[in-house]
């Protein structure tokens, strides 16, 4: 089915990278909520609520699911997965980060940016919302909770009637109650397959996902089958590499993305590549359909995709007016000074800036921070994920640009980057891709040719887009990750990509002398600059390994820097990192 996409002048603009240059989030007096000039309650309304093409399911249902005790599934607005209330819109049951959008002639909740990338912490008798921030929500509870709730629709007559009521109301027939059952069960035969195969048996808990791995599944497992449902099951493995939601507010100005760092970054097509790839993962629909007289590629990658190509731009520009945020308690200037040239030694000295420090190059017409990749010893299995493969179903054969032709069975990282890659291409023209491939007359393409061949041109921007090949082809055994610019990054714990360290000063410490086991929530530590030991109404913890499981997804290892800082002059880097 067909969503609004890129319109013509959009197409254009993006073609031609010509956007204005990103805001200076740090320049002028801080907004309200200390992250910057930019950032203001109708910025902060609009990353709430900014449709990208999500669609989980039908809003009527949502509203009609109960959780097995009999309570509305939304009752506490997702608070018991950690989502927060949308402060800009307090009547809504949806939390901050949930959409809710015309589609097919009904409303249908989705997900956006915010829902994992919005966090509330205690500090200082404060309760604090950064928004950018890694969220503290639970995605796999939600995911399990759901699959709960819908189970019984399918298998017991009295909860679907009860259920069918509510969304259909009392002037239903029995035909709609029939169609309705038909559109649940393919709605829960799609949703059980993905949550029952991908859920790992050892939960990713609050605040973390393997993000990558559900995309992987989603797009592999869901789409890329050429029969009705577009299944291939065996794509669909356990996703058992959990990373951290990453902070927002420095993304658009770095050079490199993705945890792994194999993305290039910095301009609008590379956003978008790395923003419709996280569509697919949150509910995106997406089916390709081989069709020899589509231009450009012979694959029709837009006709059933929903992304929203204009939200998706709009999300990235309001995360580019973000700033980190500002620490909430005072600051021992002296003693952060001190820090400040601890920071600023060499990597040997127990310094910082070696890998963080905010080196600039000039690229896409931006000042982009150098962002180094490299092996520092850290947990190694996302990393290897990126290695697995899937079978290419009806991308078999095809080539977009660099990547292909494809064989009939790939490193799912590559059929991820044609599927993107495809559709990026294409939308400039998706008004005339509609349904299963079918074209429309070709005096109706003829506005969009100009804006085709200025996509197609750009081409080679998109190469770095995502990786031709996994990282592990050509060095087996280095697991390299990025290396952030650090500010905001007190506001950011747990720290490692995999969340496995509660606090900076725990950082500071050897690997076998950080905590092998912690609470996850939002009660912070200002001394220790992170998680607090007690975690008030949290149930879940944290079990890492140590460096005798390095590939286990939870291993503490690794990032061995600045441990042989005396004391006081850990505390001092501390104070410091309060500031940046």
């Amino acid at each position: 089915m067909r969503r609004p996409m890129l319109g013509l002048g959009l197409a254009l603009a993006l073609a031609g990278c010509a956007t204005e240059p990103m805001p200076d989030v740090n320049a002028g007096p801080a907004g309200p909520l200390g992250q910057g000039p930019f950032w203001t309650t109708e910025t902060r309304a609009a990353f709430y609520t900014q449709d990208q093409g999500s669609r989980l399911m039908p809003a009527a249902w949502l509203a009609a699911l109960r959780q097995p005790d009999g309570t509305p599934f939304l009752a506490d607005r997702l608070a018991r997965y950690g989502y927060l209330p949308n402060l800009e819109d307090p009547t809504t049951l949806l939390p901050a980060g949930f959409t809710s959008t015309r589609a097919d002639g009904q409303q249908v909740v989705g997900m956006t940016c915010a829902a994992c990338h919005t966090r509330e912490i205690a500090l200082g008798g404060q309760t604090l919302r950064i928004d950018g921030g890694p969220a503290f929500a639970d995605f796999g509870a939600l995911l399990a909770g759901l699959d709960t709730a819908v189970r019984p629709l399918t298998t017991t007559p009295a909860a679907f009637r009860s259920f069918a009521a509510a969304v259909l109301g009392p002037q239903a027939t029995a035909a709609d109650r029939t169609r309705l059952a038909a559109d649940v069960r393919r709605w829960y035969r799609r949703f059980n397959t993905i949550v029952s195969r991908s859920l790992p048996p050892e939960p990713w808990g609050p605040g973390r996902l393997d993000a990558v791995a559900m995309i992987f599944n989603r797009l592999t497992g869901l789409d890329l089958a050429s029969t009705r449902d577009g299944m291939i099951v065996e794509n669909i493995r356990v996703a058992d590499a959990p990373a951290r939601y990453p902070f927002l507010w420095n993304a658009p100005r770095q050079d490199k993305t993705q945890w792994p760092g194999f993305a290039d970054n910095g301009n609008d097509f590379l956003a978008m590549a790395r923003n419709l790839g996280q569509v697919i993962g949150v509910f995106g629909e997406f089916h390709p359909v081989v069709d020899k007289r589509v231009p450009l590629l012979g694959v029709n990658y837009v006709g059933q995709n929903s992304a929203n190509f204009e939200g998706l731009q709009k999300l990235e520009e309001l995360i580019q007016r973000i700033g980190p945020p500002r620490w909430p308690l005072p600051v021992d200037r002296a003693l952060a000074a001190q820090g400040a040239a601890i920071f600023a030694r060499p990597e040997a000295a127990g310094g910082c800036g070696t890998c963080h420090a905010e080196r600039i190059r000039e690229a896409y017409g931006n000042q982009l921070w150098i962002t180094p990749i490299q092996d520092v010893g850290t947990d190694s299995r996302e990393v290897k994920l990126l290695s697995r493969t899937a079978r290419s179903g009806v991308l078999t054969g095809q080539t977009v640009f660099n990547i292909g032709p494809l064989a009939a069975e790939e490193p799912a990282v590559r059929l991820l980057g044609a599927a993107v890659v495809g559709s990026i291409v294409q939308a400039p023209f998706a008004a005339d891709l509609s349904g299963r491939g079918r074209l429309a007359p070709v005096e109706r393409r003829e506005p969009y040719a100009q804006a085709r061949d200025d996509v197609a041109a750009k081409g080679e921007t998109l190469r770095g887009a995502l990786p031709e090949r996994p990282p592990t082809e050509a060095a087996p055994e280095t697991f390299a990750y990025e290396s952030r610019v650090m500010r905001g990054i007190w506001a950011a714990a747990p720290y490692l990509h995999n969340g496995s360290v509660p606090t900076l000063e725990d950082l500071l410490k050897p690997a076998a002398e950080r905590p092998a086991e912690f609470a996850v929530g939002p009660a912070y530590d200002a001394a220790a600059v992170g998680l607090a030991r007690t975690q008030p109404g949290s149930g879940f913890l944290l079990r890492t390994t140590g460096c005798e499981a390095r590939n286990s997804g939870n291993s503490r290892c690794g990032h061995e820097f600045g441990t042989t800082l005396s004391p006081a002059e850990k505390r001092a880097l501390l104070e410091y990192l309060k500031t940046l």
